[in-house]
């Protein structure tokens, strides 16, 4: 049962818009991750015939007490793969329902005029452009080590530094090639290597010294830029690589309260930010849209993090299935909570700046919630035209649409990503210059002093690696 348990949480991941598929599998602590991997990948090959006989036969209807994830991926072994092998109570369940599954499956075969399973499954698509070229991005964790430190960490395990990407930065990365690396031009923790390299077994990732997060990953923390001492929410949190970016950012020096409702994912994430050396953290098995924004215990919140659910369609594509479209119904199932849920982060009486941001390339969940809620909130809060360099811009879905990020495989060689940055204005906000806007604006960046800079250098001695 463990096997299809883990494979369903890495499917609910996907969905979430977590990571790709090697990340999810890896951080899911599965003792056999080839074994894993195997499965998520060749259910979500299967995702769309799966669907189709889950609804044919009623199954979901049948046993409410199924989750999705765990239909697909039990449907998917007991059709198309070795037949359940493990799987306890879940196992005489689906096999219940083989009768009738087994006839559904004959039936779309014959609607589909094909003999084979195999002939079900739609051609294979291509990837997104520039999906290939997307490098592996590193950010270095400033509450255990130094950047220069892990430099010299990887220069003395046969890696070459070419330095600091210049303008001509995408050229650079996509010439990365072997051990070669560089320091990322925009974020001042983060190196780049190529594609392949793979860090999962390496001292440093697993002393919690780096941490494997894509570079449009860390925009949201960068731009929030939390003033250390600050108290900040992470709304949506887990996995918690945000989470540990925003606590280096405030130097662990503040309060961050963390709201996930996943208890499996929360753990996982309380293990990830011990490692990371992350303290003055709250994490809460909450729904946040249950949070109450008049509870004394967030009157200092100034700063939130909001990265909710979304469909997940800017992730490359790191195995079969992943850029699964999602349908208009679920579209505006999304839009709708993600509408509710911003509106509700701007409700915190002492607010002041809030990054929004998802993983998804659709306008529907983008420029379009961000339009409707500032439009709700009248004029309290306005966008910021964060980081006025940065390539893509949002679609010109109205007014100032253009002050937001969007970051993608062919443009940015990250994943697909939006960010919109939030101000209070008006009476009640803060002075302009306690929140910079973008790193550019502060001639010192790069140096230790600009929002998302690598703090500087704390009393506390950090830690080697050698």
């Amino acid at each position: 049962m463990a096997l299809y348990s883990a494979a369903a949480a890495v499917l609910e991941g996907l969905e979430r818009g977590d990571g790709g598929i090697k990340s999810l599998v890896y951080n899911s602590r599965f003792p056999h991750v080839r074994q894993l991997y195997a499965l998520v990948s060749e259910t979500l090959r299967y995702s769309p015939v799966l669907e189709k006989l889950l609804a044919g036969a009623a199954l979901l209807q049948a046993e409410k007490k199924l989750p999705p994830q765990l239909a697909k991926v039990l449907v998917y072994d007991l059709l198309f793969g070795k037949g359940l092998k493990c799987g306890g109570r879940w196992k005489a369940l689906a096999r219940r329902h083989r009768p009738r599954l087994e006839a559904e499956l004959a039936r779309l075969k014959v609607q589909q005029k094909v003999s084979r399973n195999e002939d079900l499954l739609a051609p294979v698509q291509a990837a997104s452009p520039g999906a290939s070229q997307v490098p592996r991005y590193v950010r270095v964790n400033t509450l255990k080590t130094r950047v220069d430190d892990v430099i010299d960490f990887f220069k003395r395990q046969g890696y070459s530094y070419l330095g600091k990407a210049s303008r001509q930065v995408m050229e650079e990365l996509r010439a990365l090639s072997g051990k070669k690396f560089l320091l990322d031009l925009h974020l001042p923790e983060l190196l780049v290597f190529p594609l392949q390299t793979d860090f999962h077994d390496n001292l440093l990732y697993t002393s919690g010294h780096i941490i494997l997060q894509d570079k449009a990953s860390c925009l949201p923390a960068f731009l929030l830029a939390p003033a250390a001492g600050s108290h900040v929410i992470d709304a949506c949190a887990a996995p918690g690589n945000k989470t540990s970016h925003l606590a280096a950012i405030l130097q662990n020096k503040g309060q961050i309260f963390a709201f996930d409702l996943d208890t499996k994912r929360l753990a996982t994430m309380n293990t990830m930010l011990m490692r990371a050396g992350v303290t003055g953290f709250q994490l809460a098995q909450q729904d946040f849209l249950a949070v109450d924004p008049s509870n004394p215990k967030y009157s200092k919140v100034t700063y939130i993090l909001l990265d909710p659910s979304c469909s997940g369609s800017g992730m490359v594509t790191r195995g079969p299935g992943e850029e699964a479209a999602p349908s208009a119904e679920r579209l505006r199932a999304l839009a709708g909570f993600q509408r509710k849920v911003l509106s509700h982060a701007l409700s915190f009486p002492a607010l002041q700046r809030l990054v929004y941001s998802t993983c998804s390339l659709h306008q529907e969940e983008n420029e379009d919630v961000v339009h409707a809620v500032l439009q709700e909130r009248g004029s309290d809060f306005r966008l910021v035209n964060a980081f006025p360099s940065w390539p893509c811009r949002g679609l010109a879905a109205f007014p100032g649409a253009e002050s937001c990020l969007r970051a993608s495989p062919a443009d940015t060689l990250t994943q697909g990503f939006f960010v919109a940055v939030l101000e209070r204005h008006g009476e009640g906000a803060a002075a302009p210059s306690s929140r910079p806007a973008a790193a550019e604006q502060n001639p010192q960046h790069g140096e230790g002093t600009g929002p998302g800079a690598a703090p500087r250098k704390r009393k506390r001695k950090k830690q080697r690696v050698t």
